[in-house]
């Protein structure tokens, strides 16, 4: 069985042993009823990882000893993807995905043609939903570098992160270079644009160009903006290497 992992605080993974409570503690403990002598891999998400084994199990808490610990390298290069913002649920789909697949960075994008907008307390509640999916994601895949996950961005925001990019990519289906057949960077950041259901605007990708954006196409299909993404991350991360 695979080994489960939980988040943890950084000052807890560098002791030898210590009592792991807290929402995580407690969901090993309540949820997963691990026990004594069982395995679980504790990470604070940023790198570090403390395999562990459980001690004595409580209601709501356990007692774990640090076997080994260790530090999982930054993958390189970056992935980056700006995600213009979806329809209801679909966004946390896509950030599941994305996380899922090994995306870095998460950005979304309020695009002219999104339908969602990311305002006042409901935009809050939203980027909050799509952190907490980066998390739990995240654990379920194994992942021991969680995305980040950024404030919402303009047009003008996204257009600085293309020129700053190894790799600025626009997916657009009117392009006429494969994703799959553009030079890729062996360092530095790959940014990848995901348009709205309703597409990236002309003035956008005139913007986007300005940056040194190079649109690209998935493939003969149309994907939903939800699927775009984990599609390019997939293509990226086997070109790359990382997978």
């Amino acid at each position: 069985m695979t080994v489960p992992v939980f988040l943890a605080d950084p000052a807890d993974l560098a002791r030898a042993e210590f009592a792991f409570g807290g929402p995580e503690g407690r969901h090993a403990a309540a949820v997963r009823r691990l026990r004594a002598g069982e395995r679980l891999d504790l990470t604070d998400g940023a790198g570090t990882v403390a395999e562990c084994v459980v001690l004595d199990a409580g209601r709501d808490s356990l007692r774990v000893e640090v076997l080994r610990r260790y530090d999982v390298p930054v993958p390189s290069p970056r992935l980056v993807v700006v995600q213009g913002l979806p329809k209801g649920d679909r966004g946390e789909l896509a950030v599941e995905m994305m996380t899922e697949a090994g995306v870095d960075v998460i950005v979304p994008w309020a695009a002219a043609r999104c339908v969602t907008q990311w305002k006042g307390e409901r935009g809050a509640k939203s980027l909050a939903r799509w952190r907490s999916t980066t998390r739990e994601a995240g654990k379920q895949s194994r992942r021991f570098h969680l995305p980040e996950v950024t404030e919402p961005a303009t047009t003008a925001a996204v257009a600085t992160l293309l020129s700053a990019a190894a790799l600025g990519v626009v997916l657009h289906e009117e392009a006429s270079a494969p994703l799959s057949t553009l030079p890729l960077p062996v360092g530095g950041d790959i940014v990848v644009v995901v348009g709205p259901e309703g597409g990236v605007s002309e003035e956008e990708i005139a913007a986007f160009r300005a940056a040194e954006a190079v649109p690209a196409l998935l493939g003969p299909t149309v994907l939903r903006t939800s699927t775009a993404g984990v599609a390019a991350a997939a293509v990226l991360q086997a070109r790359t290497g990382r997978w």
